[in-house]
């Protein structure tokens, strides 16, 4: 993971998501960059309008830009201050999941903020950005995190793509913890219609790449897992969760598994998200 996206919610301070985004990119390493997104003002101005409001409204715009672009500055100076060799700032307008999913094409990794009062009014808002955006996602809750480590991380495993592909995407994490938990869930069949003679081994594959990972079976249903994949997590006191996002788009909406939505919506600590 070279290249850090955090998106910010705000330019005048730097929240939650920010700072934890940057903490991560010392740890690792890392280049980070600071994404500010503001709505279009069209979506702003009613339908019937004078010009006076149209051009009221394009006014406000403007001076939002102009303080968004301002904090350019501040963001790389702070992050310097940090350790960060290599900081960027940048200020999209439009509607926030369509600018993130476009500026994350060029980063590793996207650092995202639950901020269920102001930015997602829902899991599914939330939860249609980490589908869409090909990228594996850190959500990071609405407490304070003490302090960003990877000291102990837990994965939550049942077997399924999603999971394959947010634990390979997490493997520079996973290298850096001096103790890895392997939450067992009930297995999914990995890849339908298609039969690996020998299976796919987590643990060859968590050896291989220098983890030594401990298991512990999740004796748990459905409509429990996610709530139990937290109260492990929290009992094993770890500072990441690694599970997969698990999704289907029906009818344009995207509807999740259970453990995953309730995850997102509910974890005290940072969780990093992979579909």
């Amino acid at each position: 993971m070279y290249d850090i996206l955090v998106n910010s919610l705000n330019y005048e301070e730097w929240p939650r998501g920010v700072q934890y985004g940057t903490q991560l990119a010392v740890l690792m390493d890392a280049s980070v960059t600071g994404a500010y997104v503001y709505p279009s003002p069209l979506y702003a101005t009613p339908s019937f309008s004078t010009p006076e409001l149209i051009e009221a409204v394009l006014e406000t715009a403007r001076t939002l830009e102009a303080s968004a672009l301002a904090a350019e500055r501040p963001f790389v100076s702070w992050a310097s201050s940090m350790g960060i060799e290599h900081a960027a700032w940048v200020v999209g307008q439009g509607i926030l999941s369509d600018a993130l999913v476009q500026i994350a094409c060029w980063h590793d990794l996207l650092v995202l903020e639950r901020d269920p009062l102001r930015t997602w009014a829902s899991p599914s808002d939330l939860a249609a950005l980490i589908l869409a955006v090909g990228l594996p996602c850190i959500v990071v809750p609405p407490q304070p995190v003490k302090a960003v480590a990877l000291t102990r991380v837990a994965i939550a495993w049942n077997g399924s793509p999603e999971a394959i592909r947010a634990v390979h995407s997490a493997l520079p994490l996973l290298q850096r913890a001096n103790e890895v938990l392997l939450l067992r869930g009930a297995p999914k069949e990995a890849f339908q219609e298609v039969s690996w003679k020998p299976p796919f081994d987590i643990d060859a594959y968590l050896q291989r790449h220098g983890i030594r990972a401990r298991s512990q079976d999740l004796l748990t249903n459905e409509h429990t897992a996610g709530e139990a994949l937290l109260e492990q997590a929290d009992r094993f006191h770890a500072d990441l969760l690694v599970m997969g996002a698990y999704g289907r788009t029906r009818f344009s909406e995207w509807a999740l598994g259970g453990a995953t939505r309730h995850v997102l919506w509910h974890a005290r600590l940072p969780v990093l998200f992979r579909h």
